[in-house]
């Protein structure tokens, strides 16, 4: 059955938006939120920051609260098929028919004279923001974690008043829109830090930490930092993750993850003491609902295992250091395989070198691609960066036909690593739910 053309025409009235470009601003943000009578000020809120590991992270925090018996809405980017990825109340997608009424409601809301007397020409992920802080709203939920688009600082996002602010970790990215120095990115990021609200972190260089202190300083806001207030012991692998959690109050033995990666304990361990804040703050979670939490916290595309025999993993590691973790991963996954076929695509604008170099050694064959999004590096360029570092390399020209590359070339007990971009990702998962509709040319937009 084909889609209905309204939710296409509104697909492609966000898309459309691409034009305006990314604003590091504010003042749009809270022009749509007055538009919309200020639904964020009606739910309450976690926000979370940082180069990576903060869709996990904000999937552990949602995946507990809703376990604890919560109406919790999650808002993420980029979305890897659909659109109505981006925007979940208890797990559940936003259905296509409130992406039309609601992207109609905001798009008359910016468009009224009432929202400032000039045109606001907002942004893709402003009015993504603005549908999703309001359908939350309108669905009443209890608490909403919100993942940053970009920065912090100047993020649409950064309009909510949350009960704990996390920063995962912050490394080079965006140079262009927040700087060229790990001080001034951090500076970005740390925009978050709101008065008196506790702040959950994972960074480790000295330089960021002081950043972060300073901020939380001026704020009148206590820090827990991981590796100081908080920690993991005892990880073990065996079929997903076990470990202790030493925390800022509380001590939890032998939890539980499916999702796999020894990243992925740190990212539970800053989703368990933003937990303790929020406990702080009047939200009940009892102990049960935080095991069974983690422990069926899923999130897509993050070595993800979308097929068997051969089996294949997904995951969108984009930068160094994101290919560094994925590679400690494969590595330890990698006795269990006769060979690895690797499937990589990256964007023009990324450190591709970075990536090249922490995960390409790995592989026992490489098929270079291009995901659909105009800022990928075209096969042209990428192949010979990769053929400086390995001899069996080929390319395709899209990542289907690479995913067909892929498993005509592998054996039954060989593994299959999907990486280098969301954007690969996105078109890889579309590749194997053809069954679904997706909103291909949207696949991985941040906007």
């Amino acid at each position: 059955m084909s889609r209905d053309r309204s939710y296409q025409e509104t697909i492609e009235y966000l898309y459309a938006l691409q034009k305006h470009g990314v604003k590091l601003a504010l003042s749009n943000s809270v022009a749509l939120m007055q538009a919309m009578d200020d639904p964020q000020n009606k739910f309450r809120s976690v926000h979370v920051a940082g180069t990576n590991g903060k869709g996990s992270t904000s999937v552990f925090i949602a995946s507990v609260l809703r376990s604890a018996g919560y109406r919790v809405g999650l808002y993420t980017s980029p979305h890897l098929v659909n659109f109505t990825e981006r925007i979940r109340v208890n797990d559940a997608q936003i259905s296509e028919r409130k992406v039309v009424e609601l992207a109609r409601r905001v798009r008359e809301g910016y468009q009224r004279p009432s929202a400032g007397g000039c045109p606001l020409n907002p942004t893709f992920f402003e009015v993504t923001t603005a549908i999703a802080f309001t359908y939350f709203a309108e669905e009443q939920v209890d608490i909403a974690v919100i993942e940053v688009g970009m920065g912090g600082r100047l993020d649409a996002t950064n309009v909510i008043a949350p009960l704990v602010s996390v920063i995962t970790n912050i490394d080079i990215e965006h140079t262009e829109f927040l700087g060229t120095t790990l001080e001034q990115i951090s500076r970005e990021k740390a925009g978050i830090i709101k008065h008196r609200t506790p702040v959950v972190t994972g960074v480790t260089q000295a330089e960021v930490v002081e950043v972060i202190n300073r901020e939380a300083a001026k704020n009148d806001a206590t820090v827990y930092r991981l590796g100081a207030a908080f920690r993991p012991e005892q990880v073990m692998s065996a079929g997903g993750q076990v470990f202790d959690y030493h925390g800022i109050r509380a001590t939890y033995e032998k939890i539980g993850l499916s999702m796999i990666g020894r990243y992925q304990v740190d990212n539970a361990c800053l989703a368990l003491a933003a937990i303790e804040c929020v406990r702080d703050a009047g939200i009940v979670v009892e102990e049960q609902a935080l095991r069974r939490g983690l422990a069926e916290a899923r999130w897509e595309g993050r070595l993800e295992l979308v097929a068997r025999r051969p089996d294949v993993y997904l995951d969108g590691a984009h930068n160094p250091a994101s290919a560094r973790m994925l590679a400690k991963t494969v590595k330890e996954m990698r006795p269990a395989y006769k060979r690895l076929i690797l499937v990589i695509g990256i964007l023009g604008d990324k450190d591709y070198r970075g990536i090249i170099s922490s995960i390409v050694p790995l592989a026992d064959h490489v098929i270079v691609t291009k995901p659909s999004y105009s800022r990928a590096m075209d096969t042209a360029v990428l192949a010979p960066e990769v053929r400086l570092v390995h001899g069996a390399v080929e390319t395709a020209a899209t990542v289907g036909e690479a995913m067909i590359c892929a498993q005509a070339v592998a054996a039954a007990d060989d593994l299959i690593l999907v990486t280098g971009s969301l954007y690969v990702v996105g078109d890889a998962r579309a590749f194997f739910c053809a069954g679904r509709d997706a909103d291909s040319t949207l696949s991985g937009l941040k906007g």
